[in-house]
């Protein structure tokens, strides 16, 4: 696996270890869902400006927001890796390392902060769980409609869960 991670912000409450609370989350959701393959996935740290810019010119939403992911390509379904199998699939891999490319995830380091306070857990779950979330998206899971949000928080609590990382302080 390949992590790349960025920082725009100087907040000192993030967790220290953000390479590592991405790599297990990665790993275990990846897992879970079966994919084959090492993957690389671009994590930016932003603050709710920097968050705000990335939403405006991305999606046309002049607003900030906790978390945006950023996907590779798309999929036919939710963690369909067989769609990859295709000779002309050749794009979804990094040329030098063979690794899948997911995609991007950027978090809002502010709105994390005020999340973890607000739902009453550690600054560590929070960004664990935003994490989560977004390889979902990264591996083709949306929740535009309520079953698809129920199959979505499933998915992250069971993951999270199967690390330990529990919503309590």
């Amino acid at each position: 696996m390949t992590f790349c991670i960025d920082t725009e912000t100087d907040i000192t409450a993030l967790p220290e270890d953000l390479k590592g609370i991405l790599e297990r989350v990665v790993n275990t959701v990846l897992d879970m869902e079966g994919c084959p393959y090492e993957a690389q996935v671009n994590l930016l740290i932003t603050d709710d400006e920097g968050i705000r810019e990335i939403n405006r010119e991305q999606r046309g939403i002049d607003a900030a927001t906790d978390v945006l992911s950023f996907p590779a390509f798309e999929y036919d379904s939710p963690a369909d890796f067989s769609l990859l199998e295709a000779e002309d699939a050749l794009y979804a891999f990094d040329p030098d390392s063979g690794e899948l490319l997911l995609g991007d995830i950027v978090i809002n380091a502010d709105r994390a902060i005020l999340q973890a306070d607000s739902f009453g857990h550690t600054i560590y779950r929070e960004i664990a769980f935003l994490i989560a979330h977004s390889v979902l998206h990264l591996i083709g899971y949306d929740h535009m409609e309520e079953s698809e949000e129920k199959v979505m928080f499933e998915k992250q609590e069971k993951a999270l869960s199967s690390l330990g990382i529990k919503r309590e302080v």
